[in-house]
């Protein structure tokens, strides 16, 4: 499938628009792929690297169900992707901090793990990029792989660790009135 964006004749003043949506979905893109990447290195051993190359070589010009992939930002995939390795550690222990203690990061299935360190890598360490962007994008990557309850895990857990990481991006949480006895 094309970008139907980019074959619009450009409107005066539209340009931006345009080429800032197209940026956004390549963003997009590099976030689905970095958590697909993730997951092969944890399931195969592989190296960062070597992934990252199969995925620039190959991976990222795939039609995935006959629909063409939206061009990935490769750069930022491959930060996300070495980032995430390097820091797999420390992101796992701002996972437990805010898991509930009967499930630690190591019960969770692979592929949620992924994904959930990868948006905890960019709540701490892409601060350009808004707690509200990050999660939603990361709740959107948790829809393409699930259709059950992780959209919403992925939502609470990185909300969670938003607020610790980032309280002054977050809204207070809603006060519950003390029901009358």
């Amino acid at each position: 499938m094309s970008d139907p964006v980019a074959k619009r004749p450009a409107k005066p003043g539209g340009g931006r628009i345009a080429a800032s949506q197209r940026t956004a979905r390549q963003r997009s893109s590099a976030r689905l792929a970095a958590v697909q990447a993730l997951y092969q290195i944890e399931m195969t051993g592989t190296t960062a690297d070597q992934v990252i190359g199969e995925f620039v070589l190959l991976r990222l010009k795939e039609d995935v169900d006959g629909v063409k992939l939206a061009e990935a930002d490769r750069e930022l995939m491959s930060e996300l992707v070495r980032g995430i390795t390097d820091r797999a550690g420390e992101l796992d222990d701002m996972l437990a901090a805010v898991l509930d203690p009967d499930w630690p990061v190591e019960r969770l299935e692979t592929l949620l793990r992924a994904l959930l360190r990868a948006g905890v890598y960019e709540l701490s360490e892409r601060r350009a990029v808004p707690v509200r962007v990050a999660i939603s994008e990361y709740m959107a990557v948790a829809d393409a792989f699930f259709s059950s309850r992780e959209p919403a895990l992925v939502n609470g857990v990185l909300d969670r660790v938003a607020r610790a990481l980032r309280p002054e991006e977050c809204t207070p949480e809603p006060k519950v009135p003390a029901s009358p006895v």
